[in-house]
């Protein structure tokens, strides 16, 4: 399976197609709540038309705001798709120059330019985590604190304690999970204990 990306920062590409302008805004965003409020902020009111599309997992939408179905929000979508990419949000605006483009000079357009700002865009692998629990005695807590905390891309999302000790529920990348649990063991010679919820 190949790895996803995200975008690390905000992208803007631009174009003029027969005198018809295309500007292309894209972010990575976490939610469908966050590609909508996105779309808020980057449409132009004064435009003709502010297209767009986003995917947040298995979960995506698109709109071709006028045009005709099918020749702008699904290209930027498919250049969303096309370049392994993932919670990701795209708006394409259009301010029309007076010549028609016609259905297949309209698809190329809305995702020609998609695909450019994305190309452009600097992006991060996104990796799957997954949920974890760790149990350990109150002596190895400062250990495991300063080792865990120091681990790239290891999440701890909440401590409680008891009388023995603590329990951390973490989030860990997929691809660490056995080494973590590895470290785990070794750093407290097993009295810890790392378990997922997968």
């Amino acid at each position: 399976m190949s790895i996803l990306h995200t975008l690390t920062a905000a992208s803007r590409a631009q174009q003029e197609i027969k005198k018809s302008r295309f500007l292309a805004v894209a972010d990575a965003v976490s939610d469908a709540e966050a590609a909508q409020a996105f779309l808020a902020r980057n449409a132009d009111p004064t435009a003709h038309h502010n297209c767009w599309a986003w995917r947040v997992g298995q979960a995506y939408r698109f709109s071709d705001d006028g045009e005709p179905t099918g020749t702008a929000g699904k290209p930027i979508l498919q250049a969303i798709d096309g370049q392994g990419l993932d919670r990701v949000v795209v708006v394409v605006t259009r301010w029309f120059g007076g010549i028609r483009l016609g259905t297949g000079g309209l698809v190329r357009a809305y995702g020609g330019t998609a695909a450019l700002c994305l190309r452009q865009g600097e992006k991060t692998p996104l990796r799957e985590m997954v949920p974890a629990t760790l149990t350990c005695l109150f002596g190895d807590l400062a250990l495991l604190q300063a080792r865990i905390g120091a681990q790239a891309g290891v999440d701890i999302q909440g401590t409680s304690f008891s009388e023995t000790g603590a329990e951390w529920s973490l989030a860990i990348p997929q691809d660490m999970a056995d080494t973590m649990a590895r470290l785990v063991s070794d750093l407290t010679h097993g009295r810890a204990h790392l378990s997922f919820d997968r």
